[in-house]
């Protein structure tokens, strides 16, 4: 199976925010996930691991390409690399990809099949030139582009046949859905206006997270991401779209997928995650 380590390098005047939501408006994920990567150690990075394998059910990830959409920390893609995936990761945020720079640097991961780009899941020209790959993940990414279901499009579009595509998007819960929304946009306007939210929403936001992972008996979500980084990313993560399940299912089922994993967040705020896996055998000498 062939590696392509020679991708299309996106330079930053190349990837704009949408006309909706101009810059000012953009929570900056990438400040956050530097944040969190000081903390990372080898239990979190076991903890993704196996997070993985469970949600793909696979003990390992050997001979597959992996893309991180949106790679954040650059925690996910350090977990498929662990698992003997060759992964290409990109991301938006120049800091996010810095971080995921880092991170591969830090935990041992250079020079071994893990290339790091910057570019954006909607410029159709920089997707079409990564190749098409055994899985994609994007997890709590593509309703942060701005146009989820154009990003949602060109990422399913990156999966090979007999592919997975892994997936974690908001779940819609209609008027809540629409307040967090207000409340998301607020956080982004201003320095007061950021000190505001957090001040109204740590007890509520803090103390839900706190008691869904007690309820789970974990001390730390599948993402690895801290209490606190994890409600500042709730709370700020805009642009912010929500999709129910059974639009999601729609819209792949449309496009040759069929589901094979579901887990939700109960109906309540959070993300529901997909595993969808592209109808067909993989393409001959894959």
């Amino acid at each position: 199976m062939a590696f392509h380590p020679h991708l299309k390098q996106v330079p930053s005047e190349d990837v704009r925010p949408t006309a909706e939501t101009g810059p000012a408006d953009r929570f900056p994920f990438g400040r956050n996930w530097i944040r969190f990567a000081s903390t990372l150690n080898e239990d979190r990075v076991t903890e993704a691991q196996d997070a993985l394998r469970n949600m793909l059910e696979a003990e390992d990830l050997h001979s597959r390409r992996f893309l991180d959409i949106g790679s954040g920390s650059g925690l996910t893609s350090l977990a498929a690399q662990r698992l003997g995936a060759a992964v290409v990761s990109f991301d938006y945020d120049p800091l996010s990809v810095a971080c995921t720079e880092d991170v591969r640097k830090r935990f041992g991961g250079e020079g071994a099949g893990w290339t790091i780009t910057r570019g954006s899941v909607l410029d159709r020209e920089f997707m079409e030139s990564l190749g098409t790959f055994d899985v994609v993940c994007s997890w709590g990414v593509l309703h942060h582009t701005g146009a989820m279901w154009r990003a949602l499009d060109l990422a399913a579009q990156r999966v090979r046949p007999g592919g997975d595509l892994y997936i974690a998007l908001y779940n819609d819960q209609g008027f809540r859905s629409r307040y967090w929304h207000a409340v998301k946009r607020l956080y982004n306007h201003d320095a007061l206006s950021r000190i505001a939210v957090i001040a109204l929403h740590i007890p509520s936001v803090y103390l839900a997270r706190v008691l869904r992972r007690a309820l789970a008996r974990r001390t730390r979500n599948e993402r690895g991401m801290s209490l606190w980084y994890d409600m500042l990313d709730w709370l700020g993560g805009f642009p912010f779209e929500v999709a129910k399940p059974d639009a999601v299912f729609d819209f792949l089922r449309s496009r040759g997928f069929t589901l094979n994993k579901l887990k939700t967040c109960g109906g309540s705020y959070g993300c529901n995650e997909y595993v969808f896996r592209k109808v067909g055998a993989p393409a001959v000498g894959a």
